[in-house]
């Protein structure tokens, strides 16, 4: 099954009972392998899950911790990009190159790469020890 096919097909599956927004997410691995996921919302927003937050959760209870490519796919005129927090989530685990798709019901809309998706972004680096002040 293609990316666009597998986050088309999970979108029917998403619990969207209060926006009435059905979003569908595939991602791809660096080795080949596909997880999808769709929004689940709760009646105590914002307490529900995106639908790249529920690929990427089932990316990695597989054990798999590379993204080659990601599509989200809703039904709307214009791309439907990831959100901030999603943006992270993705750029935990895909290369500043790896392709980010936004996608309507009837095909791309567009396409990035996940750096173009979120320059700057918070990584490991910015976690690096420095060498510690002299306060004297």
């Amino acid at each position: 099954m293609d990316l666009f096919r597998a986050a088309k097909d999970v979108r029917e599956n998403a619990h969207a009972p209060y926006s009435n927004f059905r979003v569908g997410a595939a991602i791809r691995t660096a080795d080949g392998q596909m997880f999808t996921g769709c929004n689940v919302e709760n009646v105590a927003y914002p307490e529900g899950t995106c639908a790249e937050a529920g690929a990427i959760a089932a990316m990695v209870a597989a054990g798999a911790r590379e993204i080659a490519e990601v599509i989200v796919v809703a039904d709307s005129p214009v791309p439907i990009t990831p959100c901030g927090g999603c943006r992270q989530k993705l750029a935990e685990f895909a290369r500043p190159d790896a392709t980010v798709i936004m996608a309507g019901l009837h095909g791309e809309l567009a396409r990035m790469t996940m750096a173009e998706l979120l320059p700057g972004a918070f990584s490991t680096a910015h976690l690096r020890q420095t060498a510690p002040r002299d306060e004297g």
